[in-house]
């Protein structure tokens, strides 16, 4: 009777591994664009920012603006970055980009990153034109590395800045495309701070 149960545990317990692994394939592990410097390959340049590896990060802070473009396109996935900031940096994360030639919310998500934009509440940690952020920012960026992870499964997002969730939304304008890293123009077309990137990796859903 007890080799019985002990075969029976046995067995419940392969079962149960098994099926742990069947839950989580191959296919959702994350995939890293950007780490310790290196990835500049893994993206097309889009604009005259003047992107390059530089102190184990990749940086921007010349130019009229533009974008790290990523080479595959995504749907439901999860995206988790590290990044630096300065106060008067204007950039963000653009995800499900329909227009990879003409980047802007019009045509994509826009998760911000710009503590002192004009219009505060889609600042730093908001969605333009989505989703809005309490005014005054409460979760600043500037002048530290940060951690943004972004959630965005069917019409469902949510965005999460150093461990705080900034937004949540439902908005199914969007549903497929690459993502990008900004530099952008500063108030009033003044040129934007720096923005470093030190590591950028996303998962399929």
């Amino acid at each position: 009777m007890k080799k019985l149960i002990r075969n029976f545990l046995q067995l419940t317990i392969l079962v149960m591994i098994v099926s742990g692994c069947t839950s989580n394939p191959l296919g959702n592990s994350w995939n890293t664009l950007i780490d310790a410097g290196v990835g500049l390959e893994n993206f097309n340049r889009i604009g005259d920012a003047n992107w390059r590896s530089e102190g184990g990060a990749i940086v921007a802070d010349k130019g009229k603006g533009g974008h790290l473009l990523s080479k595959d396109s995504y749907q439901d996935f999860e995206i988790r970055a590290e990044f630096w900031a300065a106060t008067n940096t204007n950039s963000g994360i653009f995800i499900r980009i329909t227009d990879p030639k003409n980047i802007g919310s019009v045509n994509a998500y826009e998760v911000n990153i710009w503590d002192i934009r004009p219009d505060p509440k889609y600042g730093t940690g908001a969605i333009v034109d989505v989703a809005t952020v309490p005014v005054p920012i409460a979760n600043k960026a500037g002048g530290q590395w940060n951690v943004m992870e972004i959630k965005a499964q069917g019409a469902e997002m949510v965005v999460t800045l150093n461990s705080v969730v900034t937004v949540r939304a439902n908005h199914s304008k969007f549903s497929k495309g690459p993502v990008s890293l900004q530099y952008g123009a500063g108030v009033n077309g003044a040129e934007g701070g720096p923005i470093k990137w030190r590591k950028l990796q996303i998962r399929s859903l």
